[in-house]
Formats: structure tokens, C-alpha cells, sequence
């Protein structure tokens, strides 16, 4: 039995292995991978991605990750495939068939069905070129490695990491030969934090906040209850003709209590902060939290223009997952 003291060598050496692993995949890539490429850029149908076992593991991140990045695809299992699934192939979809030997039961039943019934092209991901699956695919890409990372030679470990690389390296030729930009991306994560960075707009923000402000002139009594009130820490300064002088936050209020004694003079045009930092009402939300991080504030006023709009606070951008 291991010791203690064994275990980060074990995980080192995973990794190393399999590290090895992928580094070696870079000798593999040749003209089959390019036109692999070019053929789904070009297809009319979907891809369909198919393996058993821990390659059909696989198979469904690789789905997950073209499908995020505009490349439509669809897991199939192999052995759901042979028992009535594979109707799923439509006449001009891609078959990508995953195995590392090539040469399963499944794979061996399943190849020659996908080309008598459509013809469709199949595109293996194998560790064994010259199996089965490696004669029959029309392109092979390689992910031969040398060994798996379990001690046993057994468990896929590094094979199955090979595959997932192989995989993410299609998915981002196919993203960059389609100029799949930020925005493509945001249409499909529209949900969490990610989808959020890229579509949330600080108009989002604004939605449901009520508008802080008080008139150069206003006592301290109107500034305290206007911060309180709006619940956001902060007021927008603005002079009769409602143009922005200054902001005052809730920080602004406890240091003044602490050096002044007369209050009754006070206004807010004496404690106000000149030339506050602000931000365009059609700018992402993630701008302005850069904006934020970069002046260290928690407030930041919103315009329109030269108009006023309101202020967004750093508490709503943590509640929407931007941080």
C-alpha cells in the first residue's frame, strides 16, 4: 500500500504522462486533419459524434464544445446506434467515430451501416490507424499514445486525453475559419456568468434602480436620507439645469462626520467629489466593473451622453455572476 508521502508523486506523474501524451499528437496532425476541417466547414448537415464507452464520454464534450462555438452537433451512442439510433444520421450530417483501438464489436458493426445507408463521410479518431475503423474511416486523425497513465497500462487515461485534445483542436480551426467572435459566443452561453460578460449591458443594470440625486445647494439631512433611501450608497450632485457636478457616497458621509463639528453648513456642494468617474449607459457590464476595479469604487454613475441616468453599484454585478 502507498504511503502518504507518495501520493503528489503519483499525480505528478499522471500528469507528466499524460502531458507527454498530448505533446506527441502534434506529429500525428497531417492533411487528414485539414481536410477534416474543411469537409464539416462545408457540409450541409450536422456532425454526429459517436464512440462507446469512456471514447463516448468523450464524445459528448466534444459535442458540447462544437455546439458552443457554431458548429451543430449531436452525440450518438454506438450501441444505442445498432438498436435503433441510427436514424439519427441524416443524409448530409459528418460521422466522427471515436475508438481507441478501432476495432470494438460496436464501432465494427456500426461503420459499415453509416456508409451503405447515406454514404455519409466518417471521420475516425483513433490510437490505431491501421484498425477497423482506421481502413474504413475516409479521414484518420491519430491519437495514438505510447501509454495510459494508470500504472496497469489499463484504464484510459492519457488515450482518452489524447481524443479530447484532438477534439477541442477541430473545434477551434472550425471557430476560427468561421470568425466565431465574442458576440457569436454570447448568443449561445446567454445563461451564467460567461454569457453575461459578454451581453450584459449596464441599461441592464439600471432596470430596477431608483435614480439618486440631490441639487448643489441640499443640506446634510437631504443628502443622508437621499443615500438611504435609494439604497445605493451613493448621490449624484446635479446643478439646476440637472447637469452632474459631483457624486457623495456613503464613505464621503462618515468622513466628513469624523473631522467637521458645525453640520449645519454643510451642503453638498462642500463635500461632494468633483469629476466622478462614469460610465456610457450603452457600455457592458464588464466594463464598468473594470472601470470600478481600476479606480477602486463600488459606485459608478451612469450617463447617457451628458444626461444623468443613475448610478449602478458593484453589488449588482456580483449578483448577476459578472464577478
Amino acid at each position: 500500500m502507498k504511503k502518504n508521502k507518495d501520493i503528489l508523486k503519483i499525480a505528478k506523474q499522471t500528469i507528466l504522462e499524460e502531458s507527454k501524451a498530448i505533446a506527441n499528437l502534434i506529429q500525428f496532425l497531417d492533411s487528414d486533419f485539414e481536410k477534416s476541417v474543411n469537409f464539416i466547414l462545408n457540409a450541409k448537415g450536422r456532425v454526429i459524434i459517436t464512440g462507446i464507452g469512456k471514447s463516448a464520454n468523450i464524445a459528448t464534450k466534444i459535442v458540447a464544445t462544437l455546439n458552443s462555438t457554431g458548429t451543430p452537433a449531436v452525440f450518438m451512442h454506438a450501441a444505442d446506434a445498432i438498436h435503433g439510433d441510427l436514424g439519427n444520421i441524416l443524409k448530409d450530417d459528418v460521422v466522427i467515430c471515436i475508438s481507441k483501438s478501432g476495432n470494438t464489436p460496436e464501432i465494427k458493426v456500426l461503420v459499415p451501416l453509416i456508409k451503405n445507408n447515406n454514404n455519409n463521410k466518417i471521420i475516425a479518431i483513433t490510437g490505431n490507424k491501421n484498425s477497423f475503423l482506421g481502413n474504413q474511416a475516409d479521414f484518420v486523425l491519430n491519437t495514438y499514445v505510447e501509454k495510459e497513465a494508470c500504472p496497469n497500462n489499463l484504464a484510459p487515461t492519457s488515450s482518452t486525453t489524447a481524443q479530447l485534445v484532438m477534439g477541442d483542436a477541430l473545434a477551434v480551426a472550425l471557430l476560427e475559419l468561421r470568425d466565431f467572435t465574442s458576440t457569436d459566443f454570447a448568443k449561445y452561453h446567454p445563461g451564467g456568468a460567461l454569457g453575461k460578460k459578454l451581453y450584459l449591458r449596464v441599461s441592464n443594470l439600471l432596470e430596477n434602480n431608483l435614480i439618486p440625486f440631490v441639487l448643489e445647494n441640499a443640506p446634510l439631512k437631504d443628502i443622508i436620507i437621499e443615500i438611504s433611501e435609494k439604497r445605493l450608497g451613493a448621490t449624484a450632485i446635479l446643478d439646476t439645469n440637472k447637469e452632474l457636478k459631483g457624486i457623495i457616497t456613503d464613505g464621503d458621509i462618515r468622513r466628513m462626520l469624523s473631522t467637521t463639528q458645525d453640520f449645519n453648513s454643510i451642503t453638498a456642494k462642500t463635500i461632494m467629489s468633483k469629476n466622478p468617474k462614469t460610465i456610457d449607459l450603452h457600455a457592458m457590464a464588464i466594463d464598468a466593473l473594470q472601470v470600478m476595479e481600476e479606480n477602486n469604487i463600488s459606485q459608478l454613475i451612469v450617463m447617457d451622453k451628458n444626461n444623468y441616468k443613475g448610478i449602478i453599484h458593484i453589488h449588482e454585478l456580483i449578483k448577476e455572476g459578472i464577478i
